[in-house]
């Protein structure tokens, strides 16, 4: 931990999220030993990673928040409130415009804009693309705010975030590279497109980290616009994709784990 103190805060950022990045490419490379995997293991992994990102969005983003507009011009909740409707409304537009297929669905029911001139493996990629977004603005939110120096923010908090988001991404790989290998694909290009999925975190954490260290003051809102788009991304694809196949109980129980496991990181390393 004393080592990443002394790193600055853009290096901070790519070190936590290539370790995200690379977590998705582990996911994928499941591709190497098995043709399917089983259907319950990747419901529960799927609650698993809705748990994570649940408490990920309180305890490292929105509380967080709330702490540091307590001494700002507004009243402490409207950052926060603000924010976090903002996220999900952009997560929701994002969601109508690009072309994107969802892990286990049919070709038909492809979303956004001409979603039937692109490639199964294009749509496939771009819905989990999506879907990092958030991840990767959350993570570089959480050190660009230690750069400023505020006193609610700490490298041990915005490590175990960027290990949680690590964690749930090992299935968002495999949610990518499983169906195209389904598909035909040689594994290689399966585990290819699976890891793809998360080249956009490093961009986008380098996005967080640059606008909250350059203006401040919007730190409480970049804080709660991260967690809405992660509670968008959980309420809209991660839950119901973890629940359809009929293992509710299973995907549930799973995402209290994910949650408890993310808390006890969060507090215990916050």
């Amino acid at each position: 931990m004393q080592y990443i103190s002394s790193l600055s805060p853009v290096m901070q950022t790519l070190l936590a999220t290539f370790f995200t990045w690379g977590m998705t490419a582990l996911g994928a490379a499941l591709v190497f030993t098995t043709k399917k995997v089983n259907q319950k293991l990747m419901d529960g992994m799927l609650g698993f990673a809705g748990g994570v990102m649940i408490a990920a969005s309180f305890w490292s983003l929105l509380a967080p928040a709330l702490s540091m507009a307590e001494s700002g011009p507004f009243p402490s909740w409207f950052p926060a409130a603000v924010g976090f409707m903002s996220g999900g409304l952009f997560l929701w537009g994002v969601d109508k415009v690009i072309p994107h297929l969802h892990p286990n669905t049919p070709r038909a029911e492809a979303e956004g804009i001409q979603p039937y001139k692109r490639h199964r493996s294009t749509l496939l990629v771009l819905a989990i693309t999506m879907h990092n977004i958030p991840e990767g603005l959350a993570v570089g939110v959480a050190f660009g705010s230690v750069a400023t120096g505020n006193p609610e923010a700490s490298i041990a908090g915005a490590t175990a975030l960027a290990i949680g988001m690590g964690i749930q991404n090992f299935p968002e790989g495999t949610a990518v590279s499983m169906p195209l290998r389904r598909d035909g694909l040689s594994r290689w290009k399966s585990f290819y497109y699976g890891q793809l999925s998360g080249v956009v975190e490093p961009i986008a954490a380098l996005i967080g980290v640059a606008a909250v260290t350059l203006m401040q003051p919007l730190l409480p809102f970049a804080l709660s616009f991260a967690a809405g788009a992660m509670i968008f991304v959980v309420a809209e694809e991660v839950i119901p994709g973890s629940q359809e196949n009929g293992n509710k109980d299973l995907a549930s129980m799973w995402l209290m784990i994910g949650f408890t496991i993310m808390m006890i990181l969060d507090v215990a390393l916050g």
